[in-house]
């Protein structure tokens, strides 16, 4: 079953918790959050997965929820629906359980019309007008 496209991830271990997002394409991970990114694999064999992917920091702050920069993840879950739960550990943490909710991201709205010209106010004397939010209200005294 093919599983491909971009996830909201939802994840954490008894030291917290936190979030990012995936994309899974053609047997391939990558993704990330605020500081780490994600790079691996996944297998999906039907409704079943397994998967495998690195974190590596990209900007300073916070150590992973296994308390080091850079681990090597292995998970295994299944998908429901638009969703996937797994569990797994990190190589360097093994006694440190993961859980991972995975929801699967709706394709992004069109983009809107580049012409909004005619969707202006129009003033009395047939030009468009910008309005001023902050002048509203206001009264000259």
């Amino acid at each position: 079953m093919h599983r491909d496209g971009r996830y909201a991830v939802w994840y954490r271990t008894s030291r917290g918790e936190g979030t990012g997002i995936v994309h899974l394409a053609n047997g391939r991970i990558s993704g990330g959050d605020s500081f780490f990114s994600y790079c691996g694999s996944y297998e999906v064999d039907d409704d079943r997965f397994t998967a495998s992917f690195t974190t590596t920091r990209h900007s300073a702050g916070p150590p992973t929820l296994f308390g080091l920069d850079e681990v090597e993840v292995e998970l295994a879950g299944s998908f429901k629906g638009k969703m996937a739960s797994c569990s797994g550990t990190a190589k360097q943490a093994p006694g440190l359980s993961l859980e991972v909710t995975l929801i699967a991201s709706e394709d992004p709205s069109p983009a809107p019309d580049g012409n909004r010209a005619g969707k202006l106010p129009m003033g009395f004397d047939r030009r468009y007008r910008l309005g001023t939010p902050l002048a509203r209200g206001l009264s000259r005294a």
